[in-house]
C-alpha cells in the first residue's frame, strides 16, 4: 500500500508546486512592482544660469521583492558615467554621475530662487508595472555639499505620476529637489549699492545755482549714462529674458529720475537764455526734490509689483 502512496503524493506536490508558480507569474503580472528608491548626493556642479543646466554625482538605491527593474532613465538629463557597485535580484546599487537641466524663472532677480531636480522614470514599464516608492534611510545630501554663489535652503524627495498626451501612458516618476536661493546681502551690496551711490549723486548736483547749469546738465548726463551701462552689465550675466525681473524694474525707475533730472537743467538752460529770472528760481529749487518724489513713487511701485 505504501508503494503505491506515494507516487500519489510526489504527484501532488509536483503539482501544488506548478499551481504556486503559475500564481506567482499571475499575481507578478496582475500588481506593479513597487521599488524603493533613493538618491544620495555626495558633489555637485555649477549652477549655469545661462541654461540651467548642472552636474550632480550622486549614489542611487534601488530595492525590490526580486528582480527589480533597473531599465531606468534620466527625465531632465543624460548620465555621463553609471557605475553599478552592488548588483543583486532584490538590490541595486549605483554611483552615477549626470548632467541635469531644469527651467529657470529669473523675474524676482536678484532675490531669485530655483528649484534643481534629479528626475528619473522607468523606461519602458507604465506605472500599473513599475510604482516607485521612497527610501527615506537612502535619500539625502552630504553635510559639506556647496553651491558657488547660491545658498542651499533644503531638499526633497518626491513620487509623481508622468502623463504623456501622444502615448495615453503614465510612467511614476521620482523626484529629488534641491532648493537654492541667491545670497540676498551679497545681491544687495553688487546691484543695488552702486545705483543708489549714483542715485545719490544725482541729487546732489541739484544744488549748484542755476548760473553753473551746464555743469549741472553734463553731471546728469554722465550719471544716466553710468546707469544705463551698469544696466546693460548686470542683463548681460543673465539669458535673453522675455519679461521684466526685479533689478529691471528697479533701473526704470531710476531712469524716470534721472531723465526728469536731465530734463529739468535742459529746461533751466532754455529759461535763463530767455532771461525769464523767476521762472528759473522756482524749477531749479523744485526740480530737485520732483525728482526725488518721483524716484520714490517708482520705487514704491516696483515693491508693490514684486
Amino acid at each position: 500500500m505504501n508503494q503505491i502512496k506515494k507516487p500519489k503524493i510526489r504527484l501532488i506536490s509536483l503539482n501544488s508546486a506548478f499551481f504556486i508558480f503559475l500564481l506567482f507569474i499571475f499575481i507578478s503580472s496582475t500588481f506593479a512592482q513597487n521599488i524603493q528608491i533613493g538618491t544620495y548626493i555626495i558633489n555637485a556642479g555649477k549652477f549655469d544660469q545661462q541654461t540651467g543646466s548642472y552636474s550632480v554625482d550622486f549614489y542611487l538605491s534601488l530595492k525590490c521583492d526580486v528582480n527589480c527593474s533597473t531599465d531606468f532613465e534620466f527625465v531632465n538629463g543624460r548620465a555621463i558615467s553609471v557605475d553599478k557597485i552592488i548588483d543583486k535580484p532584490d538590490e541595486k546599487f549605483y554611483r552615477i554621475l549626470a548632467t541635469l537641466q531644469n527651467p529657470v524663472d529669473f523675474r524676482k532677480y536678484p532675490f531669485d530662487s530655483h528649484e534643481l531636480t534629479i528626475e528619473i522614470e522607468d523606461k519602458t514599464n507604465t506605472k500599473d508595472k513599475v510604482t516607485y516608492v521612497v527610501d527615506g534611510k537612502q535619500t539625502g545630501l552630504e553635510p559639506n555639499i556647496q553651491f558657488i554663489g547660491w545658498k542651499l535652503v533644503g531638499s526633497k524627495a518626491s513620487i509623481e505620476d508622468h502623463y504623456y498626451p501622444p502615448y495615453d501612458e503614465t510612467y511614476s516618476k521620482y523626484k529629488f529637489s534641491i532648493n537654492l536661493e541667491r545670497e540676498k546681502v551679497s545681491a544687495f551690496l553688487k546691484i543695488f549699492v552702486p545705483v543708489l551711490i549714483i542715485m545719490l549723486l544725482n541729487f546732489f548736483a541739484h544744488f549748484p545755482d542755476p548760473d553753473k547749469i551746464t555743469t549741472r546738465i553734463l553731471m546728469h548726463s554722465t550719471f544716466l549714462t553710468a546707469a544705463v551701462m551698469f544696466h546693460v552689465a548686470i542683463g548681460n550675466q543673465l539669458p535673453p529674458l522675455g519679461y521684466l525681473n526685479v533689478a529691471d524694474k528697479f533701473m526704470f525707475a531710476c531712469y524716470i529720475s534721472l531723465g526728469f533730472s536731465l530734463t529739468s537743467a535742459i529746461a533751466v538752460l532754455e529759461l535763463s537764455e530767455e532771461k525769464r529770472v523767476e521762472l528759473v528760481k522756482k524749477v531749479h529749487r523744485s526740480s530737485g526734490l520732483a525728482s526725488f518724489v518721483l524716484w520714490i513713487i517708482s520705487i514704491a511701485f516696483v515693491l508693490l509689483t514684486m
